[in-house]
């Protein structure tokens, strides 16, 4: 007989260790934010949804599913969709770095994509090499399959596996490595054996100087072939297109994307059939200037929160000058937290951001923020930057005070 109180289910007891390491990311949750009409939002960094090729989007759905509705409509190969591969393997030798369909597999966006290469590549305690800060949803990515982390910039420890990079318009900093740079990187990685994933998500989105090459491309150009390459490239349209495609890239030697595919037979089979078709024929027509009208329309932004940033934040406040991407990195003097000007900056002036110390793997620096400039309307720039430096001044003249008082 069924007891009429069974007892309740202890559920912390029963998930996997692993659990231990996955958190919540703090940028979904002031995604939540953008639905308060009154908040002026620095935080998520997500694409300017007027700039989607809507109607286009529209018009080809329509067609395939009218030319070819029952295929768009199955299942389909787990390497992604022939004719899309094709195409990402012809620009990506473009670009510098010969390969082959077959060095392609389509995801659900560059974010399963890290997921995939940290579930093939890390077992726990292995060493993951980052920057400082980096993209937070790398890290997310990793942290379940429970390695450690250290500083790309030191030296390389035993038990390093992995260095993962975001070369152009880093999210969150928006900086570029040289070709210097990339140069060094390539032969640390050699030296200490470890794979490079080179995080491409923003590299389209260049709006001022001159293109550096790929990773991948200057890794190839050393040893003659893709396959030779230590090097593996992430890329996506969630920046370009839209993120509700879920549709991303792994670009690696054959026996890199061999193993993706096992592993995404396993978590879903593969990416959306429709939604690959549709983005096939967009790319095919008329990419290059859909891509002008985004870095256009970013340029613009970037220009307008660097002149406010220049007209309204008080002297001890730096920031980065990206030549593309989304995003613009603070650094406060010393003792501010960006955590608690957050609280301050919506409580007392309506705006959001995100504060940077959640960006670090190891020796976080809490007197950072990022901001991105990607969403908010023009008009609202400055006013939303002219109402932040007014909460930062405010805190920075606290602190003196403070100081004075205990002097």
């Amino acid at each position: 007989m069924t007891s009429p109180n069974p007892p309740s289910l202890s559920w912390e007891d029963r998930f996997s260790p692993r659990m231990a390491h996955v958190r919540a990311s703090e940028i979904r949750e002031l995604l939540k934010l953008l639905d308060q009409p009154d908040i002026l939002s620095f935080a998520g960094g997500i694409p300017d949804p007027t700039l989607f090729p809507v109607e286009r989007m529209q018009s080809f759905y329509a067609e395939v599913l009218a030319e070819a509705g029952q295929q768009a409509l199955q299942y389909s190969v787990s390497e992604g969709l022939p004719a899309l591969r094709r195409w990402v393997a012809e620009r990506m030798t473009r670009a510098g770095a010969p390969c082959d369909a077959e060095n392609i597999v389509i995801t659900a966006g560059s974010q399963q994509a890290l997921d995939l290469l940290g579930k093939l590549f890390l077992a726990q305690g292995d060493t993951v090499l980052v920057e400082r800060p980096t993209y937070m949803g790398a890290l997310g990515a990793f942290n379940a399959y429970e390695p450690g982390y250290a500083d790309l910039a030191g030296e390389t420890p035993d038990g390093a596996r992995l260095a993962y990079v975001v070369p152009d318009f880093a999210n969150p900093t928006g900086k570029t490595l040289t070709r210097l740079e990339r140069l060094k990187l390539l032969d640390r990685a050699a030296e200490g054996d470890v794979l490079i994933i080179e995080d491409g998500a923003y590299r389209e989105l260049r709006f001022a100087g001159t293109d550096e090459p790929m990773l991948l491309a200057l890794d190839i150009a050393r040893t003659g072939s893709i396959e030779h390459a230590r090097t593996i490239f992430c890329g996506t349209f969630s920046k370009t297109l839209s993120p509700a495609l879920r549709l991303g890239w792994i670009c690696a030697p054959t026996p890199v994307i061999e193993k993706i595919v096992l592993l995404k037979q396993g978590a879903d089979l593969h990416a959306s059939t429709i939604n690959q078709m549709v983005a096939e024929r967009i790319v095919s027509e008329g990419y290059d200037q859909h891509l002008g009208r985004l870095r256009a329309a970013y340029r613009e932004r970037n220009s307008a929160i660097q002149d406010a940033l220049a007209r309204h934040m008080p002297m001890g406040v730096t920031w980065t000058k990206p030549q593309g991407g989304m995003f613009v990195w603070l650094t406060l003097p010393e003792g501010l937290d960006g955590a608690r000007l957050l609280e301050a900056a919506l409580a007392e002036a309506r705006v959001a951001f995100v504060p940077g110390a959640p960006f670090f793997a190891v020796g976080a620096e809490a007197n950072t923020l990022r901001l991105s400039y990607s969403l908010p309307p023009l008009d609202a720039i400055d006013e939303g930057v002219r109402r932040l430096a007014r909460v930062i001044e405010a805190r920075m003249a606290g602190r003196y005070s403070a100081a004075m008082g205990a002097g």
